[in-house]
């Protein structure tokens, strides 16, 4: 079998269905990326680059800049894809991430080819993200302006065979007409490697010296890809000064970037990091408070394996592996009662659910959770069961990709 997979920023989400795939020597599989300075092979994947030849139109209207960025990227991949083509290489089935469009115009290259597309989310005006939070309102215009981010989704929906969600309600944001083509797995949690660690120790450089840290220590966890609103780090922010003051004792480790993933950037010269931070500033005891940046991934199990509770907020939309990976851990989570992690954690079973907003609450259940050191065994405890009994990567999710993309190619 051929393979084809095309993502801007592979691996990503492929990262261990790529490598499994190409184990099997009768498989050939190749990898498109934008990434620069890559290797010609990784795990046995050949990788194929492309770039895109010219920058967006400038002063063209805003709510089309989107779907002409993914034309171009579109077009990179297509040319990359038609000397592919010309060099004997023609794939059974290619599996692509379609967020940035480089999947548009694969199938007039290789109409035979079997399309599979990761279907993360489909936007929405109203029900999802945009709007969740009155804090940060909608733009006007804003159900124009989704409408024609959906043009790259509705075009895909025409060419692609299936689509891949890691999410039930991901997959459900999907039109109906398309949802009945999406299968649902997750992309995995190598729950045999992130494990409980009662023996753990981590020292951590400040300014004022190392400080290590083991179970021991009454430590509190709070991570995002970037400390930004749609991973609720505001809320977080203003429950820390109460939490602090219930919890005395307690050490709070802040991992995320200072960047944005998601949603809207912060005014011009800020960081979401110091506005949030400067309105809590003065309540907070920051030696007790310590913010690790983007941290390497060995570091980042290790401050899981030390959590006495870790806090994970999000606004609906896709679900981060962080909290599976704290699942794994055998963490006691504290999170929003938000979709989709409605599907992870059920409350008073696999941890403890807050409305997204309410940071008094919030405060509230660290304290009460800390308090009972039995209840947030048990919690974390159920919490790695869990993981393990539906996000598992080798006995669970992996098996049923390969199944999934073997089905796909026998059509």
């Amino acid at each position: 079998m051929d393979i084809l997979f095309v993502h801007q920023n592979f691996p990503a989400q492929f990262k261990h269905l790529a490598p499994a795939l190409a184990k099997d020597l009768s498989n050939q599989v190749v990898a498109m990326t934008m990434r620069p300075n890559q290797p010609e092979s990784w795990q046995g994947v050949r990788l194929i680059g492309y770039g895109a030849k010219r920058q967006s139109t400038a002063n063209i209207h805003p709510w089309v800049t989107d779907i002409e960025a993914k034309v171009i990227r579109g077009e990179a991949a297509f040319h990359t894809a038609q000397a592919l083509k010309k060099s004997g290489f023609n794939p059974d089935v290619i599996i692509a991430h379609c967020g940035w469009g480089e999947s548009l115009f694969l199938k007039d290259v290789w109409p035979q080819a079997k399309l599979a597309i990761y279907s993360e989310f489909y936007y929405h005006a109203q029900g999802a993200d945009v709007g969740f939070d009155p804090e940060f309102p909608s733009q006007v215009a804003e159900d124009c302006r989704i409408r024609v981010k959906n043009i790259n989704n509705l075009l895909h929906f025409e060419v692609a065979d299936a689509g891949l969600s890691p999410t039930h309600w991901q997959a459900s944001t999907f039109p109906k007409s398309f949802r009945d083509k999406i299968t649902v797995i997750h992309d995995g949690i190598d729950t045999q490697s992130i494990t409980p660690n009662s023996q753990v120790n981590l020292t951590i450089k400040t300014p004022a010296g190392a400080v290590t840290f083991t179970r021991n220590d009454e430590v509190i966890t709070f991570v995002a890809r970037n400390l930004e609103p749609y991973r609720g780090y505001h809320i977080f922010m203003r429950a820390l000064p109460e939490i602090l003051r219930r919890r005395p004792n307690a050490k709070v480790l802040i991992i995320g970037g200072d960047s944005v993933s998601y949603g809207k950037s912060a005014p011009e010269g800020k960081t979401w990091k110091e506005i949030f931070l400067s309105e809590v500033r003065e309540q907070l005891d920051l030696s007790r408070v310590f913010f690790l940046g983007q941290v390497p991934y060995p570091n980042f199990i290790g401050l899981l394996q030390l959590s006495r509770v870790h806090i994970y907020l999000t606004y609906p939309y896709v679900l981060s592996w962080s909290l599976l990976e704290a699942m794994s851990a055998g963490c006691t989570i504290i999170a929003s009662d938000t979709a989709p992690l409605k599907e992870a954690i059920v409350d008073q079973h696999t941890g403890r659910l807050v409305d997204f907003f309410d940071s008094s609450a919030l405060a509230k259940t660290v304290d009460e959770v800390l308090d009972n050191p039995q209840e947030a065994q048990r919690l974390g405890a159920n919490a790695r069961v869990f993981a393990q009994a539906n996000y598992d990567l080798q006995r669970i999710c992996l098996p049923k990709q390969l199944a999934w993309v073997k089905a796909l190619a026998q059509g």
